[in-house]
């Protein structure tokens, strides 16, 4: 055990001895303030006391865009769902809310666990196949260590690494929110559209739900990274790729929704926000269906990462 965590300590060493991990980190609390201080000067204040009205005309809207029946089951789903949602605020007066506020601003900063997953693709990508490219791997390998140890100290370090960007994103994030925003807003419940119904959830419980539902993404788009490049011993081709697949998997799967097979694919199943903030994108998948995908997928990837790592001529 003693060796395995000085293992992980060498991989950690690794990853923040180079600079372009801090830069990384500054990129990202640049982000974070960049959209403090446009949602604080830029945007437009919205006219007070006028969500109701707001609300009212969704409301119409939606119920014309669902009478014409043009939309698909899930388009229909969700625009039912945004409906619900609006007359439960106007029945219980409860405002939406405001961007301009600490609630809206961790929301919004929420969207940047897509720049940390970036940056944990790069890393998972370089973790293994670096150390081929620079031949380091031998210094790695004559000692009395099982390679799968070696291996899963890589990927241990990688997890780490993607937890610290994750915990910088969020204290960052409430922090320059309460500093721009207060914290008044964090009392207003979060609704959603659950088994039926109308749920009421605590903002901040909401939040850290994101949160953990974004990490499972981040955890599957990680290891297709650490795979690929295990496997081809490229970093280059495992975030070329999957960067590609990560900003483009979306659209791909949403032309390909009317198709049942779809479902069954990894990128139609990363995204759980969709089962507390949408509709999946072939109705009937569920969250329970999808974390069965994702083992799946998750075990796959990682069988393909040992095999390969232990079969692998370190001469060659």
């Amino acid at each position: 055990m003693g060796n395995f965590l000085k293992l992980i300590q060498n991989e950690l060493m690794k990853i923040y001895c180079r600079l372009s991990t801090w830069v990384m980190y500054a990129i990202l609390i640049s982000l974070i303030l960049v959209v403090g201080f446009f949602i604080k000067f830029i945007i437009e204040d919205p006219v007070n006391g006028r969500w109701q009205n707001d609300m009212e005309a969704n409301i119409s809207q939606y119920e014309t865009i669902i009478n014409k029946g043009d939309l698909p089951v899930t388009g229909l789903e969700h625009l039912q769902r945004e409906k619900k949602i609006n007359e439960y605020r106007l029945e219980h007066n409860i405002p939406p809310i405001e961007t301009k506020s600490l609630s809206g601003f961790m929301l919004a900063t929420e969207n940047l666990i897509s720049v940390v997953i970036m940056f944990t693709i790069i890393v998972a990508a370089r973790i293994v196949a670096e150390e081929f490219k620079w031949g380091t791997i031998k210094l790695l390998l004559i000692r009395p260590v099982a390679r799968a140890k070696i291996l899963l100290s890589k990927y241990t370090a990688t997890i780490i690494f993607a937890f610290i960007m994750l915990v910088v994103l969020f204290i960052f994030s409430i922090s320059i929110g309460a500093f721009l925003f207060g914290g008044s807003t964090l009392k207003l419940p979060y609704l959603y559209y659950e088994a039926g119904g109308v749920v009421e959830r605590n903002i901040v419980s909401h939040i850290v739900n994101l949160y953990s539902l974004k990490s499972v993404e981040l955890l599957m788009m990680m290891t297709l990274s650490f795979m690929v490049s295990t496997v081809f011993r490229s970093s280059s081709l495992a975030i070329g790729l999957v960067l590609f697949l990560m900003f483009s998997s979306s659209q791909i799967v949403q032309i390909l929704g009317r198709y049942e097979w779809v479902k069954y694919t990894l990128f139609a199943n990363t995204n759980l926000i969709h089962y507390v903030e949408g509709t999946p994108i072939v109705s009937g998948m569920t969250m329970t269906f999808s974390i069965m995908m994702l083992v799946i997928y998750f075990i796959i990837f990682n069988l393909l990462s040992w095999v390969t790592f232990q079969k692998r001529d370190i001469t060659s």
